[in-house]
């Protein structure tokens, strides 16, 4: 609530809710100025997106493809003409096993949703926790994550096919030679040691690239006291109206 009263964003994308449908905080929500869609989950998961002084309209809360998932993972809506989607991608540890392959399938299925998206020549953002650092300058080492799902070739070649396919990452985009950490665990002081990994990442549709303005992680966030792991990442698109910009952001914060 802090974040949202100091940076004002027009629309936030929140994962790792924890939380079952009926208890997410909505009319606190609602009282500083948002409206919400959300898909919650007992004790894990769950998925929402905000908008400020506006209603966003929801598309889907679930990701096409698998009709027995019941995870919630996804959801999309709509804002200002913009599908916007919140992701939360499957961790995938420990790997080799079931939980890694879950994290590939659901990789897959999300890679064909994007490219219907691009299909349709929609202005979209894919925003949210993917679950994968996407080369080697993403991570503060690698030694001691060899082994780790975050770091395996298939996750990273699945989210270098959507930008091949043409979705751009907007945080590199903006800041090709600094690795942009979004994560940073409580273990073994990673955050005071600047430890970090990049697991957030907006993607932007060609119909939208063009507007994009500014993109950046609100690094402060992560050291407040029992913040989240991950902190807020962020861009800022161009209006379509008059010139004056219009701020997408996205959050992923860990329910506590």
């Amino acid at each position: 609530m802090r974040w949202l009263a100091t940076s004002a964003p027009d629309v936030v994308c929140l994962q790792e809710l924890k939380s079952v449908q009926g208890d997410f905080p909505v009319d606190a929500i609602r009282k500083v100025g948002y409206h919400a869609v959300w898909k919650g989950e007992r004790s894990w998961n769950g998925v929402a997106i905000l908008a400020r002084k506006r209603e966003p309209i929801l598309i889907r809360d679930v990701l096409p493809g698998n009709i027995d998932d019941e995870q919630s993972r996804y959801i999309e809506a709509a804002v200002d003409g913009i599908a916007v989607a919140s992701i939360y991608l499957p961790n995938g540890n420990p790997q080799p096993g079931p939980k890694f392959d879950y994290k590939l399938e659901w990789f897959d299925r999300l890679v064909d949703h994007a490219a219907k998206l691009l299909a349709q020549d929609a202005p979209a953002v894919l925003a949210g926790d993917y679950n994968v650092v996407p080369t080697d300058f993403d991570i503060y080492a690698t030694r001691s994550y060899k082994d780790n799902a975050l770091l395996q070739p298939a996750p990273r070649a699945a989210y270098a096919k959507l930008l091949a396919a043409g979705w751009t990452d907007a945080l590199r985009t903006f800041h090709p030679d600094d690795p942009m950490f979004t994560f940073w665990s409580y273990l073994r002081n990673w955050w005071p040691r600047d430890a970090g990994l990049r697991l957030d990442h907006l993607l932007l549709s060609p119909a939208i690239a063009s507007r994009l303005k500014a993109a950046g992680v609100d690094r402060d966030v992560r050291g407040e006291p029992e913040a989240s792991d991950h902190a807020p990442s962020w861009i800022e698109l161009k209006s379509r109206r008059r010139g004056t910009p219009t701020r997408k952001r996205r959050s992923a914060v860990r329910a506590t």
